[in-house]
């Protein structure tokens, strides 16, 4: 019980809450005018003009209600406390206009948008007043049970929209998050990709320098480029992973930019091939066949032994997409290996989409990773 308390006492006020707008404006202007007609019009009320007055008040306070809870509850049901006072030093009869509803609504604005802290001092300012109020009026057990049955109504009503209103930002949270998880794997796939390339490259310069000078210093245009792009696209990403708001990302690539992977003029050479329908894939299908292209292209550029050649091929097989990587590199003989990490991630990535990703030795020689997706993701 203890926790519970301090748990409670601790709990900052939920974030979301909106500024002083026309909807504001036009509840207080009804309020207003209707303390105003009910002050002209209700010849019962005792002390007609300084309760009146009272009403037109605290009905302001309603304009505190998200911005300043407490400071308004305390206003709405000190005035609401005062003509309790009032009545019981008087004895006068019923000092209370239809439009002091006003009150109950700054109790759910207190439980709705208020700390912890200010929730139990305000709720406790508020049963004093309470009860202050039903021994004024003489109230029955009756009036007792209604009037405490509406109060908790409100609270009850205002605990429900607060409590689903923080369920629905932790859930945006969550989402955030699992995008920077996403952005994460894209951003080491690219640097992995990227990386590999210049290292081939750089390789491949090292290789020429002392045959063809000239050659070598296209190389080293290449590799600079090719540094220059990896450095944009990890600023890019990283620039988002930093944002602690939710962020319009930039779009992910997909099939189509697969073509840019083929190149003729290295070694492994990088051959893409796209047949059937593939202007349709779901956004997550298109995204994650290039990011599974484009990690098994990286694989075979770092691990295939000797490899001259990869091949990727993409084909649409009725309601499924297949992609295949191959290599022409040289394989070990014995077992396959265990799959790493990296390969344990792809299929992780295939699987949530309700597909499958295989990897392994061809029987001709080489390695080859396939996999096969729905072409709508699994709802």
């Amino acid at each position: 019980m203890v926790t519970v308390r301090r748990s409670i006492w601790h709990e900052p006020r939920p974030a979301g809450a909106r500024p002083v707008g026309r909807l504001d404006w036009l509840l207080v202007g009804m309020f207003v005018a209707a303390a105003l007609v009910e002050g002209i019009v209700r010849p019962d009320v005792a002390w007609r003009p300084l309760v009146s007055v009272l009403a037109l008040a605290l009905i302001p306070a309603l304009l505190w209600r998200r911005s300043r809870p407490l400071t308004a509850a305390l206003v709405g049901w000190g005035v609401a406390g005062l003509l309790s006072v009032l009545q019981l030093t008087t004895h006068a009869g019923d000092l209370g206009l239809y439009s002091m509803i006003a009150v109950p609504i700054l109790l759910y604005s207190l439980v709705r948008w208020g700390s912890g802290r200010e929730i139990v001092l305000g709720t406790a300012f508020v049963a004093v007043v309470v009860v202050l109020g039903m021994f004024a009026s003489s109230a029955t057990w009756a009036d007792v049970f209604g009037g405490t049955v509406l109060l908790l109504l409100f609270v009850a009503l205002a605990v429900v929209f607060r409590y689903r209103a923080d369920l629905w930002h932790r859930r945006q949270r969550e989402i955030r998050n699992q995008e920077r998880v996403a952005l994460a794997r894209e951003l080491h796939d690219t640097v992995a990709h990227h990386v590999s390339a210049i290292a081939v490259q750089a390789q491949a310069g090292g290789v020429v320098a002392g045959v063809q000078p000239e050659k070598a210093v296209e190389v080293l245009a290449a590799i600079e480029s090719e540094a220059s792009r990896t450095l944009e696209e990890m600023r890019s990403m990283v620039r988002v992973l930093r944002e602690e708001d939710a962020v319009a990302c930039s779009p992910q690539r997909g099939v189509a930019d697969l073509l840019a992977l083929a190149r003729a003029d290295a070694t492994p050479t990088v051959e893409v091939s796209l047949n059937g329908s593939l202007t349709r894939l779901a956004r997550p299908v298109d995204a994650t066949i290039y990011r599974l292209a484009q990690e098994s292209l990286t694989n075979a550029v770092r691990h295939a032994r000797s490899a001259t050649r990869v091949g990727i091929d993409v084909r649409r097989e009725g309601d499924a997409v297949r992609l295949r990587v191959s290599d022409d590199g040289r394989t070990e003989p014995g077992p396959a290996p265990e799959p790493g990490f990296g390969l344990l991630g792809m299929a992780e990535r295939a699987q949530l989409l309700g597909g499958s990703l295989s990897a392994g030795p061809a029987p001709e020689g080489g390695w080859v990773v396939e996999a096969v997706l729905p072409v709508e993701t699994p709802t």
